[in-house]
Formats: C-alpha cells, structure tokens, sequence
C-alpha cells in the first residue's frame, strides 16, 4: 500500500470531491453574474404554496439538498403546476420522496418558464490543462448534434464571442420560431461569470448550467450543479 499524504491520502489518489445543493450552487454562481430566475427555498406544502402565490403561477417544485444531484432521473421535479393544490400535492410527493441518503432537504419553488431554444454551458477541469469553460446546444439536440465550444480559464470577452460564433448550429440563435435572436453579449456575460467564479473558487471542480433557456432572446440558467473539492 502506498504510503499516505499528509492530509490522509495516498500521494496518486484523486481528491475526493462534493456537490452542492442547486439552491447554493446557484447563489454561488449568481454572485458572479449567471442569471437565475426567482425561486423560493421552503420546508413545507404550505410554505411551497405561499411561495408560488408570491412567484405567480404556472411554477416548478423540486426537491432541494445537497447529496442530490439528479433530479430528473429520480423524478424529483414538478413541472406547470397551475394552482395551489397541485403545489401542494407537489411538494408532499417530493418530502415523500426523499430517502434518508438524501440527508437533509428542502423544496425549490421557481417560476415555469418555457423557450424553443436550449444551450447548456458550465465549467470542467480537464487533468491536464485545468479549469475549462464550455458552452453546447442543449435540450433534444444535444446528443444528435454534438455542437460545443471549449476555452481555457480565464476567459476576456473576446474569447466568450468567439465561443458563441465557434458553434455550429448558429441559425440557433437568430430570430427563431417568432422569437428574437439570442442576446449575445448577454450569453457572452454569462461565460464570463463562470469564468470569474472559477478564479475566485479553485476549490470548483466542475459546474453545470443545463439548461440555459432563451427566454425573448435573453439566456436564463434554470438549473445548476456546482462540484467542489471536499
């Protein structure tokens, strides 16, 4: 057995790693500018309901905590509740479905917001080269086309252009369906901000938007899963 490091740990082993909930995930990132829509954390029905009279309906619940990373895969989302009993039904199967894995949990009330267009972007730190910033079409077509840029952190301004102009799909983000062309100084903002965050925090080992909407032409990140060092 190798011998062990300082710190507990064999000198080739990888450092372990942690997610947090999207609730702090997305307060992390939003202090460097990711636009996230409103949301409301609460512990109960009736707090989830008193929130979406506040958000307006239609709204999303979903169950919130840090050992929870898949949501969709777990069922752990209520998409287009349009009244208080559906929010309220919501929020008691997601308590419900909590395991005592998940550890301590709470529920995330945010408004339904719909969009034609999907882009995913985040941050991944590749072993040799370090902290990445991508940015991908998302939604449906994403494992069908395959379109996604890459730069190294830091990223300027120049460089997150660039990346929006490097993907492929870019009838994407012209006027589409009836809806404005992407705001790319917007979606440009975005890159940036996960470029910022990773430089304050190395401590990140990878972060995920997914997914961006475009919501009248301006990127709104709806999701987020931030990984950090343990």
């Amino acid at each position: 057995m190798p011998p062990a490091s300082a710190g507990g740990r064999a000198p080739h082993e990888p450092p372990t790693s942690r997610t947090l909930s999207e609730a702090r995930s997305k307060a992390l990132l939003a202090r460097f500018g990711v636009p996230f829509p409103e949301e409301r954390a609460t512990a109960d029905p009736e707090a989830a309901v008193a929130a979406a009279i506040d958000i307006g309906f239609p709204v999303v619940v979903k169950l919130n905590g840090d050992r929870i990373a898949h949501k969709t895969e777990r069922n752990l989302v209520r998409l287009n509740l349009v009244d208080e009993a559906a929010v309220r039904r919501a929020a008691g199967e997601l308590l419900a479905a909590a395991t005592p894995a998940d550890g301590e949990v709470d529920l995330l009330v945010a408004p339904m917001l719909r969009a034609t267009r999907e882009l995913i972007a985040g941050l991944a730190r590749d072993p040799h080269f370090g902290m990445t910033v991508m940015l991908g079409v998302g939604g449906v077509l994403a494992e069908a086309i395959a379109d996604a840029t890459i730069r190294l952190v830091p990223i300027e301004r120049e460089d997150a252009e660039e990346m929006i102009d490097d993907l492929t799909t870019q009838s994407l983000l012209h006027a589409f369906r009836g809806e404005p062309p992407v705001d790319r100084s917007r979606l440009a903002d975005v890159l940036l901000a996960l470029s910022r965050a990773a430089v304050a925090h190395p401590e990140i080992v990878s972060a995920d938007l997914n997914p961006v909407l475009i919501v009248g032409g301006d990127p709104i990140a709806v999701d987020a899963l931030v990984e950090v060092q343990a």
